[in-house]
């Protein structure tokens, strides 16, 4: 007697549905990665500044976080899949036009337009998963396909990156996204079933606050590392900051069905991961921003090279990640939360020593591979604790506060080592040229001079990457009493790698 599916594999439509989902996850991950390998080569076409090019990366993730948790109320209010097609369609757009930006403005916009579309299509494509597999061994099995996608995407991303860019242009890393995102668009309505809609008020004033706070306090980092601390617009950009997130706390504790429950922050040991994964997520964008260029620009390496180049990185993790998820049944969350913030510190101050002749194998490499086993383990278990012991009513999002956390962490992270970086580069270069004298007049020892300065600036950039892990190892040894092993099981297994 012969079945047409053995009990561990989906049936064809239930194959079909995670395939979409899972597909959908895939871009949007990988995008978070495929632009950090074509970086250089958009610096060069389009004439950013080191500190303009970090929009290229902020300009997604602060969108993205910040309307994050209005993109899963809205798929609740308008229908799930709805909004999930919504998502991808803008998400494609996007792509698309950014692909053909001439100018700085142009792409940014672009990519902040990708941001609003990921965050409504990333936690759409999750909670489809509620819609769409019965619960029990199904609904897991959808779960893990998901969390193993999400953790690949990372890789994928920075070799597919890298292979567009060499062998095709980077506008490629964005045009790339536009055919996957219009197949699965209209592809949804032929295979995901739709959820029920629900009567519930759409906190769009308070998204809107949330992302002014956040996105005026990353320009003023930013724009005082060009213009300095004292001027109108960086002041401006501060105090105009704190009056909106102040604001927006008020919002959300007299809205009646508020963006975010305040109450979630009520638990100690909850508020304090969030803080760690804020700090480790601000410290992690160290890695991929400043060696990708550094790898280019001082060594010389191709896009295609820089992918593979960071490989070590993202595989490393899912190895560990894996190992850690093992770990976390035996000896809990603590241990590994400590060991991971402590190997990601020592990696990026390892990293703080490179100099213009530091070897791949021996002064990157090493480095890499430690913050790699480090991370694998701060993310297998921070996830779980997070989640541990929360109410009911609160799950959903608590779930989203995690990913929130790590997208506003990565901006708020990369532009204040940005601004730390740039400041360093020019106190270090106006040093040099003091130095060497009149010597300094040539154009070829000004480009060894600035070459240098770059390197010292990118390197006090990791430092302080570094200090961001310590100051998340100080609170996670401070505040976060984890529950017991036997209680991170069922969180464990969904958690998010990267």
């Amino acid at each position: 007697m012969t079945k047409n599916t053995s009990e561990n594999q989906f049936s064809a439509p239930v194959g079909l549905a995670i395939a979409l989902i899972a597909g959908a996850q895939l871009m949007i991950v990988l995008d978070a990665t495929i632009v950090n390998v074509a970086l250089p080569s958009i610096q060069r076409a389009l004439h950013f500044s080191t500190t303009g090019l970090s929009w290229v990366l902020n300009a997604y993730t602060l969108t993205f976080g910040g309307l994050l948790l209005l993109g899963g109320r809205s798929g609740d209010l308008f229908g799930r899949r709805r909004m999930f097609q919504v998502g991808i369609l803008i998400f494609a757009a996007a792509s698309l036009i950014g692909g053909f930006a001439t100018s700085e403005a142009w792409l940014l916009t672009m990519r902040a337009i990708q941001g609003i579309g990921g965050a409504i299509a990333s936690p759409t494509a999750l909670s489809l998963i509620t819609t769409n597999f019965a619960e029990g061994k199904q609904r897991n099995e959808a779960l893990g396909v998901y969390s193993g996608v999400s953790a690949a995407g990372a890789a994928l991303g920075l070799l597919l990156g890298g292979i567009l860019t060499q062998y095709a242009s980077w506008r490629w890393v964005f045009f790339v996204n536009a055919p996957i995102a219009l197949i699965i668009a209209f592809a949804a309505p032929k295979i995901l079933h739709e959820s029920e809609k629900e009567k519930i008020d759409l906190d769009l004033s308070g998204s809107i606050l949330s992302i002014a706070g956040v996105g005026l306090l990353v320009y003023g980092l930013i724009h005082a590392s060009q213009s300095g601390w004292s001027t109108s617009i960086t002041i401006g950009s501060f105090a105009i900051a704190a009056i909106s997130l102040i604001a927006f706390v008020v919002r959300e504790m007299t809205a009646r069905q508020p963006l975010m429950k305040l109450a979630i922050f009520s638990d100690r040991t909850r508020t304090s991961t969030y803080i760690v994964m804020l700090l480790l997520s601000a410290a992690l964008f160290a890695i991929f921003f400043f060696l990708t260029i550094y790898v280019q620009e001082i060594h010389g390496y191709s896009p295609l090279k820089a992918g593979f180049a960071f490989l070590p990185v993202s595989f490393g993790i899912m190895v560990f990640a894996g190992l850690g998820s093992v770990l976390l049944q035996r000896v809990g969350a603590l241990p590994l939360i400590v060991s991971g913030l402590t190997a990601v510190a020592i990696g990026l101050a390892w990293l703080s020593r490179l100099g213009v002749n530091s070897s791949y194998a021996t002064s990157i490499l090493p480095p890499m591979l430690i913050m790699a086993a480090g991370l694998g383990f701060a993310f297998i278990s921070l996830f779980p604790t997070a989640l541990a012991k929360i109410p009911s009513d609160m799950a959903g999002l608590g779930s989203a506060m995690v990913n929130v956390m790590q997208q506003v962490g990565g901006s708020l992270g990369l532009s204040i080592l940005v601004t730390v970086s740039a400041t360093a580069t020019t106190s270090r270069f106006k040093s040099l040229v003091v130095s060497a004298g009149q010597a300094a007049k040539s154009p070829a020892l000004q480009q060894k001079l600035g070459a240098l300065a770059a390197i010292h600036g990118w390197d006090v950039g990791f430092l302080v990457g570094s200090g961001f892990a310590i100051g998340g190892l100080v609170i996670a040894l401070l505040a976060i009493r984890p529950p017991k092993a036997s209680e991170l099981a069922a969180e464990a297994s969904i958690a998010p790698v990267i």
